[in-house]
């Protein structure tokens, strides 16, 4: 894979890559604005799932669990450009403004601020630095960064109420998250700590509900999850096997024979 990441500064970068896809499931710790130059992202959250092109402008919050599958389109290579925004810069950033109380929305994975002319303006106007032999003095970037926070809190008036938020995940129901967030292929110990459990807590808190390993539990639900997109949704194996939860087409294949007694393939004749 022909994959390439140019750093400016520590917080904001150029990646692109030519080849077919390229997946990843992870967890954020810091907020990511995300500006599409070429190519298309599809990023899945549990209950929703989003298609990003060229132009597009979004932030992704952090500590959310994402599959992100990138492609190359029309001949061109996937390209964007990304700035972190990290806790300790943001709350250097909101030490000196009074954020109001509001209604806090409805929890979500994706902020969009499709083609707007102040964000893009912002974020295009880093395309040259790329180009620079010595990294960019942080002074410039610091200043680059506010910038952008600043436009977000101009266009999204409630956009303080995920910027501002610096509490780190609690305690929070094992069962509901796990039946939520099944389908992202993480490690246990994020697992752990997006639902506030250290890795040991975590697999006695799980073996207490579910009466098995976490392992044998997620391989079982993602199968199910794949049945039904299988017989209900008449999707191919190969659309569906990195959305829930597998690594390779070969090793979902395996473990639904295995499961079922017959190749994923066959479900669509079954039915």
């Amino acid at each position: 894979m022909d994959f390439q990441i140019k750093y400016i500064t520590p917080d904001i970068k150029l990646s692109t890559y030519d080849d077919k896809l390229f997946k990843t499931e992870t967890v954020f710790e810091f907020h990511m604005l995300v500006w599409f130059i070429s190519g298309e992202t599809k990023i899945i959250q549990a209950d929703k799932s989003y298609l990003f092109k060229s132009g597009d402008i979004f932030l992704i919050p952090r500590n959310h669990l994402a599959t992100i599958i990138n492609y190359p389109k029309d001949g061109l290579p996937h390209k964007a450009v990304v700035m972190h925004l990290n806790k300790d810069r943001l709350k250097e950033f909101y030490s000196k403004i009074e954020v109001e109380n509001k209604i806090i929305r409805e929890e979500s994975i994706i902020y969009s601020f499709n083609k707007h002319p102040l964000l893009e303006s912002c974020i295009a106007s880093l395309i040259p630095y790329f180009d620079l032999k010595e990294s960019l003095p942080e002074n410039i970037a610091s200043l680059k960064i506010s910038e952008a926070i600043s436009i977000l809190r101009e266009i999204d008036k409630n956009i303080d109420m995920v910027l501002a938020e610096f509490e780190e995940p609690g305690k929070i129901n094992l069962a509901n998250f796990m039946e939520k967030n099944y389908m992202f292929n993480m490690p246990l110990e994020r697992f752990g700590y997006l639902t506030g459990r250290s890795l040991s807590t975590f697999n006695r808190d799980f073996r207490k509900i579910f009466q098995t390993t976490p392992q044998r539990w997620l391989t079982q639900k993602r199968l199910e999850l794949a049945y039904y997109h299988l017989s209900e949704k008449n999707k191919k194996p190969s659309d569906i096997f990195m959305e829930v939860g597998f690594e390779d087409l070969s090793h979902f294949s395996y473990a639904f024979k295995k499961q079922y007694g017959f190749a994923p393939s066959l479900v669509r004749q079954i039915y």
